[in-house]
């Protein structure tokens, strides 16, 4: 199956809808009776009516994760290959995002991580950009504003502004606009969303957006065991990642080399921050999947061994698989 993802060909959007399917039919042949999911969180409570009933039945809810994820797969494609990350044109970044955002059946519903991976993907286009880019003051308050926008729908995103003063360090040399153009950026939306709250009286709610940054650290993870065995071959395919990177390091472009300490970044920055949510839920790990299906892509791409590999590969899948049909 990995070999027949690595050649770029139109054919693959086909198979990668079979993917698509078959890693959400055990969840789609189990669906529960009802699905709580608020999918604007900070929006909803700030902007919305709290509560606000969408008439999604459960099936429908799944079938639009399922097209969420499948348009991000090929975005994320999209933008592996215009920046030549891995060294050849694939269809392996899709087929990763596919398979790391089918892990936990909470990531196959719609949520609000699942919906910020959009922004986490304009942003990646925007931020390894900065290589090239001469004055990047434009690219640095756009994103600020969609590191604003992204954390109405869901709070723990407001870290990945973390992201930007980052890649400014590791893509270009300092220059104070840029720094200070994301932060007006940033601000610009909550000076208008403060502005809304003033002209309807209601200026003394705007503080109750930032009482959760104060959350306390979860003591313990709520996560069946069973669900831990998924973590055996995600976690050898990240070790055997690290381990070719390292290997090719210095043998990649410098821009190359830049966009995978960003692409590590993001991934510590995704899986570091589910702490703000006072109710930790497993989805917030939805965020780590985009750099998560790059480095999977990598070793995938490069590894040697046909056997080893695929084999690894459909261990992954099949533990989905029989996780979604078995209710332990």
């Amino acid at each position: 199956m990995i070999n027949f993802f690595k050649n770029l060909s139109p054919l693959n959007i086909l198979w990668l809808l079979v993917v698509l399917f078959i890693l959400r039919a055990g969840y789609l042949f189990n669906l529960p009776v009802k699905i709580d999911s608020a999918y604007f969180e900070n929006l909803e409570h700030l902007l919305l009516s709290p509560g606000l009933h969408y008439p999604f039945t459960p099936f429908l809810n799944v079938v639009l994760a399922g097209i969420f994820v499948f348009i991000q797969a090929l975005l994320l494609n999209r933008l592996v290959n215009h920046f030549n990350l891995l060294g050849k044109p694939t269809f392996l970044p899709a087929l990763m995002y596919l398979t790391v955002s089918g892990l936990y059946t909470p990531f196959l519903v719609l949520s609000p991580p699942l919906i910020c991976n959009f922004f986490v993907i304009w942003m990646l286009f925007k931020l390894i950009n900065f290589y090239k880019s001469k004055d990047s003051k434009s690219d640095a308050f756009d994103l600020g504003m969609i590191v604003a926008v992204g954390s109405l729908i869901y709070l723990p995103f407001i870290f990945f502004f973390l992201t930007i003063w980052i890649s400014l360090v590791i893509f270009k040399p300092f220059n104070w606009r840029e720094w200070i153009a994301s932060v007006i950026g940033y601000v610009t939306v909550f000076f208008f969303l403060a502005v809304y709250y003033y002209l309807n009286n209601r200026l003394t709610q705007f503080g109750s957006i930032w009482p959760p940054l104060g959350t306390k650290f979860p003591n313990r993870v709520a996560l069946n065991y069973y669900n831990y065995l998924i973590l055996v071959p995600v976690a050898a395919i990240l070790i055997l990642c690290f381990l070719k990177l390292q290997q090719n390091y210095y043998k990649s472009y410098i821009q190359i080399r830049k966009s995978y300490q960003l692409l590590f970044v993001i991934f510590l920055i995704a899986a570091l921050t589910f702490y703000v949510r006072a109710a930790f839920q497993v989805s917030h790990f939805l965020l780590c999947a985009v750099p998560a299906a790059v480095f999977f892509s990598y070793y995938f791409l490069h590894a040697r061994r046909r056997w080893f590999y695929e084999t690894l590969y459909l261990l992954l899948a099949g533990i989905i698989v029989y996780l979604q049909f078995n209710n332990f």
